[in-house]
This record gives C-alpha cells, sequence and structure tokens, in this order.
C-alpha cells in the first residue's frame, strides 16, 4: 500500500501543568487512539529565545511575561505527529484553547479549566506546523517509519 501522501506533521507540547499533573499518559494515549503517528518525541526546557521565537505574535502582549514563567517552569513534552490532517485532527482532539468551554470528550474539555493552563499547545496551521516542528526538532530526532495500523486508520482513498 501507498502511504506517500500521509506526510503532514504538526507539533504538540504538553505543557507544564499536565507534565506536574501527571497527564503525560493520557494525553499521548488520546493521540494515539485516534490512530495518529509519533514521529518524535522528547522531554525539554524551554529557554527565553526559544519563546520569544514560538509565541513571537504574543511577545509584546502584557501577559507575555507569566507566559513565559509558566512555560519554564517545568519541563515540556514535544511531539511530532505524521498523518493525513493531522494538523487539522490534533486540533479537534486538543479542544478550543479556554479550556472551561472546549467541548467534553477533547483534551482540554476534560483535562483543564484555564486558558493558560491548558495542558497542550497544538499547531494552528499546516503553515506553523511546519515551522514549530523545524523549531523543537532537528530532522535526524523525526523517524520514518511504515505505521502498521494505517491499514485500518485510513480508507483506501485516502493513502
Amino acid at each position: 500500500m501507498n502511504f506517500d501522501g500521509i506526510n503532514e506533521k504538526t507539533l504538540v507540547l504538553v505543557k507544564p501543568d499536565a507534565i506536574q499533573r501527571g497527564l503525560i499518559g493520557e494525553i499521548i494515549g488520546r493521540f494515539e487512539r485516534k490512530g495518529l503517528k509519533m514521529i518524535g518525541i522528547k522531554m525539554m526546557s524551554l529557554d527565553d529565545d526559544l519563546l520569544k521565537n514560538h509565541y513571537s505574535h504574543l511577545a509584546d502582549k502584557p501577559f507575555f511575561p507569566s507566559l513565559s514563567k509558566f512555560m519554564k517552569s517545568s519541563p515540556v513534552v514535544a511531539m511530532c505527529y505524521e498523518g493525513l490532517e493531522v494538523v487539522n485532527a490534533v486540533r479537534l482532539l486538543c479542544g478550543i484553547t479556554k479550556s472551561r468551554e472546549a467541548e467534553a470528550g477533547s483534551i482540554r474539555g476534560d483535562l483543564a479549566m484555564s486558558v493558560s493552563c491548558n495542558v497542550v499547545h497544538a499547531s494552528d496551521s499546516v503553515e506553523n506546523a511546519k515551522k514549530e516542528v523545524e523549531r523543537f526538532f532537528k530532522p535526524e530526532e523525526l523517524h520514518d517509519y511504515r505505521k502498521s495500523d494505517y491499514e485500518h486508520v485510513y480508507a483506501e482513498d485516502e493513502k
């Protein structure tokens, strides 16, 4: 079977609040049950330069210093997932940013109540996902492998 078309990538960060609450496995499990292919994972501490780059669209906001402090309060788990329309699929799994209004069944809807402490970050577009994956992962940290269950995740015309 040809799975060449299933190569869109996205970034997910398990944020400090989720790390402290012991939710790493629960969050990863949600993506695994969906059938997504993880091609990279690492735990890391974030520094000021990476945060200013990653949140450049928020760097001039009054709340940026507290956001930065929060994101440096504990390590994060960075993950890269690959799949057909994976950016949108991950966003739907995560739920909206304001967690207390996120749909029940979504990660944020089930596991969080806050806007900032919303347990995960997920790329918001294909263009941003490409930049974010490159920001958090070196090419050699991403793995190209055949995911055998794709035969049972995608229909023939989606491959």
